[in-house]
């Protein structure tokens, strides 16, 4: 099991930045794919970004493609998602979990992920 810590939100305005990080112990955290996931109120979580154990390979969600960016450092078992040009519907809690299966890289399931982490508020005014 690997446990997940969230960190980096708050309240931005609209346009602007925030670096989300996600702390990992545990199980080996380079071995792993990860992904940042999304919950606005009322909302069903959605899926952002995803990387790949050796950053080879990432796949983004529409709604953030261009804008942004997720990345890792497997030294310091930490991963991370610039976030640019914020909107107001951005605005949600962001989870970090591990994925832990796959068929097809491109090919995103909430079932294919595990180990969730506590969230981390952002929220973007406008």
């Amino acid at each position: 099991q690997m446990q997940l810590v969230e960190s980096g939100g708050g309240l931005v305005q609209a346009g602007g930045s925030l670096r989300l990080s996600c702390a990992a112990s545990g199980r080996t955290f380079s071995s792993y794919a990860m992904g940042w996931w999304r919950q606005a109120p009322g909302k069903e979580r959605e899926f952002v970004a995803a990387i790949s154990w050796n950053s080879g390979s990432t796949v983004y969600a529409d709604s953030v493609k261009g804008r942004f960016t997720i990345s890792r450092d497997n030294a310091k078992n930490t991963l991370y998602l610039q976030m640019s040009s914020l909107k107001t519907e951005d605005t949600a809690v962001y989870y970090c979990a591990v994925r832990i299966a796959y068929i097809t890289w491109k090919s995103i399931d909430r079932a294919q992920f595990a180990s969730w982490g506590q969230g981390t508020q952002v929220t973007v005014s406008s």
